[in-house]
């Protein structure tokens, strides 16, 4: 997921499973103060940021590499409940921040009170959000929020269609695809350009993004392989990189496992 890390010991940490173990009581910490601070703002981004960051890496994409069916469904039902507590919390910020209502965020009056300011708390609003729906699409009144999802990633990307190194864009181009009006190729290769750009080389996730959504459905096998053997021989120890070492640490198990397994993408 883009956005995975944040400026910070758990973002520069390289072992996922230390901070696995460590990320739950630090948001049990937060929903506690959260009920003394009932009107802060930046504790309903932390538990927004948090409750996603962990859902998606110890949650969703354990069940996603090789875990028995029947403990992958129950994972991802168990995703699925925490990516919705982290959009709770994220639309509750926004309504601390511009009494924004989620009724408010499904008019264009509501989105034109989100500054830009507010781009972090959309994003990991809006990316809970999406998280939720692609963790259980059987859900139809979830699915049917797909179009105000869109309406937030738009309005975000033109608050700061460059921050945290173009996390948006990327997000972007494993999410268009479900827009009402679709996307196209050369759409999501624009916002895969920008996430590069951006990035600076100090992020590998874009690599398995793009792999993932566009170059595995196009049967690109040459461009699937080469975007996934550049992010799994990426150095991570790079000062450069340091800042966002564990979520390249996890990028690099997703590109590992996908190129192990390229027989399921590729079964010709």
């Amino acid at each position: 997921m883009s956005g995975i890390s944040d400026e910070g010991a758990f973002a520069r940490e390289d072992d996922p499973e230390l901070v696995r173990d460590a990320v739950p009581f630090a948001l049990k910490t937060m929903e506690t103060l959260s009920d003394e601070l009932d009107e802060n703002v930046g504790l309903r981004l932390g538990m927004a940021r948090g409750f996603t960051q962990y859902a998606y890496a110890f949650v969703q994409q354990p069940a996603e590499l090789g875990a028995p069916p029947d403990q992958a469904q129950a994972a991802m039902l168990r995703a699925r409940r925490l990516y919705l507590r982290a959009r709770d919390y994220g639309v509750e910020g926004l309504k601390l921040a511009r009494a924004v209502t989620a009724q408010d965020l499904r008019t264009p009056a509501g989105l034109s009170r989100l500054q830009r300011d507010d781009v972090p708390l959309l994003y990991w609003t809006l990316a809970s959000w999406a998280a939720a729906i692609a963790a259980n699409k059987r859900d139809l009144e979830l699915v049917g929020d797909v179009p105000l999802v869109a309406s937030l990633l738009d309005r975000a990307l033109q608050l700061d269609e460059a921050w945290d190194q173009g996390a948006l864009h990327e997000f972007a181009i494993s999410f268009d695809p479900a827009r009402p009006e679709g996307t196209t190729p050369q759409k999501q290769k624009q916002h895969f350009d920008r996430a590069l750009q951006l990035a600076k080389g100090e992020k590998i996730s874009p690599l398995v993004t793009y792999a993932q959504a566009v170059s595995g459905p196009a049967q690109n096998k040459r461009e699937y392989q080469a975007l996934l053997k550049e992010a799994a021989s990426f150095d991570v120890e790079q000062p450069k990189a340091r800042k966002h070492r564990l979520a390249n640490v996890l990028a690099q198990r997703r590109a590992r496992y996908l190129l192990a397994h390229e027989d399921d993408v590729f079964p010709d």
